[in-house]
């Protein structure tokens, strides 16, 4: 019989809510995971992780469980171990564990029995040994052709939201965290969600196929969730870019990479910690990816993993740093209960973006980056509908996949909604509250209901804020669908892009005499956002801009020429919505070159209604470049489902 230890239990119940989350089939208010090891080696060659993983669990109820669930997806499971603890596990019997039918979008669930029913506190441990598969949908693997370099192969995770069932079983849902010790065999540098431990083992190989492999060690301390496990593996160099920061790219993109950042992550941390407490996790280091990564990027532990077109030469779009590390509080530290409650993940870590960016650069700069983002949350809203249920604050994901509810409006209504308060409460009481919230959730998970108690109780000994907090109407901001009053920005920074915006929709309207003449000194002393701002105003036009006008605002702003894709891409729907055909290829180019999801959805839609045979020979053409979950995204926009 296999044995289990009974320990004291520290509450481990406290981190859970009483919202079940929707997206796990495992039974996590029975027993919770408290820590994570995972011995992988990393297969360029077979394209998948072999190894073993062992969870510590511990029941939460008393001898009301006799099994465990576990989430699975597309895992090659081929021997099931239980004891008390990481060194006295042994194999069980076949017939004691089972992976049942696949149910989607959730998976597989692992059925394990114990040998009798646990009592609360007991601690269990749990092995598996496995194998990833070629359906794995949370990693991406690149042979050196698809590098810049083209000199070896690449590999990295994207778990969020569900997909790390994919690499290992696990309670997946962001309402359990766990410790994780990491050990992760490879031929080429290895980089994970936790702090460097060093490479202490090497593994021969046998020759030029298989070459040796270094283990490189990691240790996170800091509970996670399972969505934040990551790691990257390949052909990667690094360089100090603040005191306690590195970034980490191929080493041709090295020193441009080093240059866009240098001069402001150590200021974003100081200001972080300024606004909310000392950052918990040591080191903050970004890796950036190659060009088929998803994301602007991923808030892995210690690790952000990070869009390759943040580095456009000018400086420009660092702000998806700002984003990234404040998810080292909101998100990371501080997580949603389940998915439905994304918006206290994504809409805190847009605030703390903003109020980071205002404190540095104004408060006209942190009105400017809403007014962006607000434009965001309405085309989100116009491309679900205003009823649509992913719309509203906490959607239901009783039969969704959280990937196809991934939109803007969990960020920039979550943003409005906190905002809001802020008025409502004003700013120099909100800021009182902001480190007593992330501080009474540190390493928890929470749900939206715990955060309106949490906030009412905080506010309960004054008077003025605690009436006006009794005057929000909590059930409409949290249920109701479509777009929330839209707050008063300041727009100084936005008024001389309107006003170029006008003057070409005048230009490409009107009938008579012309009397403005494009200059490419229209937009001096321009920010690249303010650009941005005008592109997005112009694409709002009723009736598109002629095509003959678009070549001209192409030609005399140079816009194909930028280095900056958040320009570019804009530049090009402008074209695509005025069936100029002239973009029609450098589309298609630029969708072979990048794989992040926000400049390919709009991309592929438009080119799918202008030309539909160059959108599909497009993605053919690129098919093994997009990432799994980018690749099915596209699979659904050319199929029309979207």
């Amino acid at each position: 019989m296999v044995a289990v230890r009974n320990i004291s239990l520290p509450r481990p119940e406290s981190t859970l809510t009483k919202v079940r989350d929707p997206n796990t089939v495992s039974n996590y208010h029975e027993f919770v995971t408290t820590h994570t090891k995972v011995d992988f080696q990393i297969d360029f060659p077979g394209q998948k992780l072999t190894g073993r993983v062992l969870l510590q669990l511990t029941s939460l109820a008393d001898s009301v469980a006799d099994t465990i669930t576990l989430d699975t997806s597309y895992l090659d499971i081929n021997d099931v171990q239980l004891g008390p603890d990481a060194n006295h596990v042994e194999s069980i019997s076949r017939d004691q564990w089972q992976v049942l039918d696949r149910v989607e979008p959730l998976g597989s669930p692992l059925k394990i029995t114990l040998p009798r029913r646990a009592s609360r506190g007991e601690q269990v441990t749990v092995g598996i040994k496995l194998s990833t598969t070629s359906q794995c949908t949370a990693l991406q693997w690149m042979s050196p052709a698809q590098t810049p370099n083209k000199r070896h192969p690449y590999m990295f995770s994207q778990c969020q939201a569900i997909h790390a069932r994919s690499i290992f079983p696990c309670q997946d849902t962001p309402g359990v965290k766990s410790t994780f010790d990491f050990k992760l065999a490879s031929p080429l540098p290895v980089l994970a969600s936790g702090l460097p431990a060093g490479a202490h083992t090497f593994l021969p190989g046998n020759g030029k196929d298989k070459p040796g492999s270094l283990v490189y060690s990691f240790v996170q301390r800091v509970p996670i969730p399972s969505y934040l496990f990551a790691v990257a593996s390949g052909d990667l160099a690094c360089a100090s870019i603040g005191p306690r920061s590195t970034v980490w790219t191929g080493p041709e993109q090295l020193t441009g990479a080093k240059w866009e950042m240098e001069d402001d992550m150590e200021r974003f941390l100081q200001t972080a910690e300024k606004l909310v407490f000392p950052y918990a996790w040591t080191s903050y280091n970004v890796l950036v990816l190659p060009p088929s990564f998803p994301y602007g990027g991923m808030e892995n532990p210690v690790f952000t993993f990070a869009t390759p077109t943040i580095i456009s030469g000018d400086r420009q779009n660092i702000d998806v740093i700002a984003h990234e590390l404040s998810h080292s509080w909101s998100g990371n530290l501080v997580s949603c209960a389940s998915w439905e409650h994304f918006w206290i993940n994504e809409g805190w870590t847009t605030y703390l973006e903003r109020r980071i960016g205002g404190i540095l650069h104004g408060e006209l700069f942190r009105d400017f980056s809403s007014i962006i983002g607000w434009k965001a949350l309405v085309d989100s809203i116009e491309q679900f509908g205003a009823e649509h249920e992913y719309t509203k604050l906490i959607p239901s994901l009783e039969k969704g996949d959280p990937d196809e509810a991934f939109s803007s409006v969990p960020y920039e209504k979550g943003h409005t909604f906190l905002l809001y308060l802020e008025q409502v409460v004003s700013i120099e009481k909100w800021d009182k509250f902001i480190p007593h919230y992330f501080d009474k959730y540190r390493e928890k998970s929470l749900d939206s209901f715990q955060f309106k108690s949490t906030l009412l109780e905080f506010f309960s000994n004054d008077p003025e804020a605690s009436k006006a907090l009794t005057e929000v109407d909590w059930d409409t901001w949290f249920f109701a669908p479509g777009l929330p009053p839209r707050p008063r920005f300041d727009e100084t920074w936005v008024q001389s892009c309107y006003a170029l915006a006008d003057k070409w929709k005048s230009r490409s309207q009107s009938s008579s005499s012309i009397t403005f003449e494009p200059s490419k000194s229209d937009m001096a002393g321009w920010v690249a956002n303010q650009t941005v701002v005008f592109l997005e105003k112009v694409q709002s036009f009723d009736e598109p801009l002629k095509k003959d006008e678009v070549a001209l605002m192409g030609r005399v702003y140079e816009f194909e020429m930028s280095q900056n894709v958040e320009i570019t891409s804009r530049y090009l729907e402008i074209g695509l919505m005025s069936r100029l055909e002239a973009v029609y290829l450098p589309v298609a180019d630029l969708l072979g070159k990048v794989g992040r999801m926000k400049f390919v959805r709009p991309l592929y839609k438009l080119l799918r209604e202008v030309d539909s045979k160059l959108a599909q020979k497009t993605f053919e053409r690129n098919i093994d470049f997009y990432h799994p979950i980018c690749r099915k995204m596209i699979e659904t926009i050319l199929a029309h489902r979207e």
